[in-house]
């Protein structure tokens, strides 16, 4: 009996340590450790840093996280999800086609700024342009990995224009993201929710949660709507409601943004200084959305078109307020 006991005590202890799932690496991480190397000479069938081929370089880059990959860069196209050039993000698999033999025959790590990194057989580990002209027209496709992160958000890359701006305002917890990790950036902002961004960076307390007959003063955002009305920052319509649940123009966006930072005092706004070609300088809010153009960091607003009457996005609000306040 007690020899038996010896035999289970090692399965129940390993039953009884807590299971941790790893978390995801980072595209960023990965383009680092690629990174280091580089330089290292061409080996076929090498896959160790005394030397690697293409494949073997993946997998000894991707096993540093815990990532398994098949051997053969033909085998490895065959995993995670495919992405065309244009949706490249740092981290995802790179694979070329035709190259010593026909089909899928090299593979790489983008990196980036149009470029990847990968071992070749002439210079060994080395980071090319996706623009070469030899890589270039035998670019397949891309790969991306479920296990490798890129950003905040699982739907919002890096390369997005307005990923700087929802960094910033996640850092300061005035806009999150959803539970199952994205952000959402083409979902659209409703009068409540703008309200309670608003307020998250400008604090105005009030001694009322009554406000619309339409708010309830139990609701989510009851104070920052209460807030908002008593600013004039977010105004009601003409029956008296606030319709929190509505969706919010661009053009609103624009004027409630001026109307709370005072956007047009900031660059010196006219109507003479219209910049869009769809925005008269005597519309309502043309002050206002002209003064989002001047104050544009993230390239959103810089448009020849403003569509002024198209519903403001999360990515779209975003932007404007990180231009607006910060």
């Amino acid at each position: 009996m007690k020899k038996l006991w010896k035999l289970l005590l090692p399965a129940l202890l390993l039953l009884l340590i807590p299971f941790q799932s790893a978390e995801a690496a980072s595209g960023n991480e990965v383009v680092d450790y690629s990174k280091k190397f580089i330089g290292v000479p061409y080996s076929f069938g090498g896959t160790s840093p005394s030397g690697f081929d293409c494949s073997g370089y993946l997998s000894y880059v991707y096993s540093h996280f815990g990532i398994s990959l098949p051997r053969m860069s033909s085998q490895q196209a065959t995993v995670g999800t495919t992405v065309s050039k244009a949706e490249l993000q740092p981290g995802d698999m790179v694979f070329f086609a035709d190259t010593y033999k026909a089909g899928v025959s090299h593979a790489g790590i983008y990196i980036g700024n149009n470029s990847f990194i990968s071992a070749t057989s002439s210079s060994g580990v080395k980071i090319d342009s996706m623009s070469n002209v030899y890589w270039s027209p035998k670019f397949a496709y891309g790969k991306r990995l479920s296990q490798v992160a890129n950003g905040l958000f699982s739907d919002l890359p890096t390369s997005h224009p307005a990923y700087e701006a929802v960094e910033l305002l996640n850092s300061k917890n005035i806009i999150n993201g959803f539970d199952n990790g994205e952000f959402k950036p083409d979902g659209l902002v409703t009068r409540g929710q703008a309200s309670a961004i608003v307020n998250r960076i400008l604090k105005v307390s009030t001694s009322s949660t009554k406000s619309f007959p339409d708010v309830g003063t139990g609701s989510t955002f009851a104070k920052d709507i209460a807030a908002m009305k008593e600013t004039g920052i977010i105004q009601g319509f003409p029956d008296g409601s606030f319709r929190p649940g509505d969706s919010l123009t661009r053009a609103q966006m624009a004027v409630i943004l001026d109307r709370a930072f005072k956007t047009e005092n900031k660059v010196g706004v006219t109507k003479a200084s219209n910049v869009y070609l769809d925005v008269a300088p005597t519309s309502w809010a043309a002050d206002a959305i002209s003064a989002l153009y001047y104050l544009d960091k993230t390239t959103m607003f810089k448009t020849d078109y403003f569509r002024a009457g198209f519903n403001a996005t999360r990515a779209e609000f975003s932007a404007a307020v990180y231009n607006s306040k910060f």
